[in-house]
């Protein structure tokens, strides 16, 4: 199996969760909890945060089915999708593909990476090595934000 696949016996081979669009993952997270849902459930979910047309969320979960994401059955005039996986399926999939892809399958470096940005000493360290750059800067935006002094003019200096 590659790395980037996830086996399906209805669709063949399924394509990576990481590969989803944002709003066939928003259509994904909506369905998960649901189970089962027809467009217009999903549509109906989507719309306080993300309202789309009713034929939009049709041509996303056709796109699903056809990556093997969901699979649909024909219930009456419509179709009903499911997801082809679990939410925790697909998120441990898609940690493994991370793991796999940047960390070279290394889970520990993973979680050292994760808990390196997590740690307040590591925020200071950063801020410590942004100060050096962001001082000078500070300083001349001040200079040229102050009001020059005042020069004595030329005929007083000569009386």
């Amino acid at each position: 199996m590659a790395a980037r696949e996830i086996p399906n016996t209805e669709y063949g081979t399924r394509r990576s969760i990481l590969e989803l669009a944002p709003l066939e993952l928003e259509c994904m997270n909506t369905l998960w909890p649901l189970g089962e849902a027809s467009v217009r459930d999903i549509q109906a979910a989507l719309a306080p945060t993300r309202p789309r047309a009713y034929t939009t969320i049709m041509t996303i979960m056709d796109r699903l089915a056809q990556k093997g994401i969901v699979e649909r059955r024909k219930a009456g005039r419509a179709y009903l999708y499911r997801p082809g996986l679990s939410a925790d399926q697909a998120r441990a999939h898609a940690v493994a593909q991370i793991v796999h892809g940047f960390f070279d399958g290394s889970a520990e470096a993973l979680a050292a990476h994760l808990s390196d940005r997590a740690t307040p000493t590591s925020a200071a360290r950063q801020a410590r090595r942004v100060r050096p750059i962001v001082n000078p800067v500070k300083r001349i935006a001040e200079t040229e934000t102050q009001p020059a002094e005042k020069t004595p003019s030329l005929d007083a200096t000569l009386l």
